[in-house]
């Protein structure tokens, strides 16, 4: 039995957000100073080591999303998508919030978390095509 318009549409926002979370990933494991300047934060020693171990729990994230996107059985697909429209409104709405002055690059992160939150939206509501 083949997969649903609607899984077959988020597995693909799946596979995207997985390859920028693995991007962001590897500019927080690698070069968290300048992802804290770019994002408007004063840098230190403490602040790069948490940068860090985000980007390893993105890693971790990345890997998911491309194993659900490729593997996983529509329900559990159905269900990645949800808790991910979810995360990335979050993730746009956190990063606006960020306790400094928002910087260009603090807003185009957060508009491709909401991006990412409203493409997940419409993999699961998108019109199903009519028989």
């Amino acid at each position: 039995m083949s997969d649903s318009p609607s899984t077959n549409r988020l597995r693909l926002v799946l596979r995207a957000g997985s390859i920028v979370f693995g991007f962001s990933a590897l500019a927080l494991i690698f070069a968290p100073a300048l992802f804290n300047s770019l994002l408007g934060l004063a840098s230190n020693a403490p602040l790069e080591w948490a940068m860090r171990m985000i980007g390893i729990t993105l890693v971790a994230l990345a890997g998911n999303m491309f194993s659900v996107a490729s593997r996983g059985s529509e329900a559990s697909v159905l269900f990645s998508g949800r808790v991910m429209l979810v995360s990335a409104f979050g993730l746009g709405v956190l990063t606006l919030l960020l306790p400094v002055t928002l910087t260009w690059f603090a807003i185009a992160y957060a508009v491709v978390g909401f991006g990412f939150s409203g493409a997940y939206a419409w993999a699961i509501l998108g019109r199903q095509p009519k028989k």
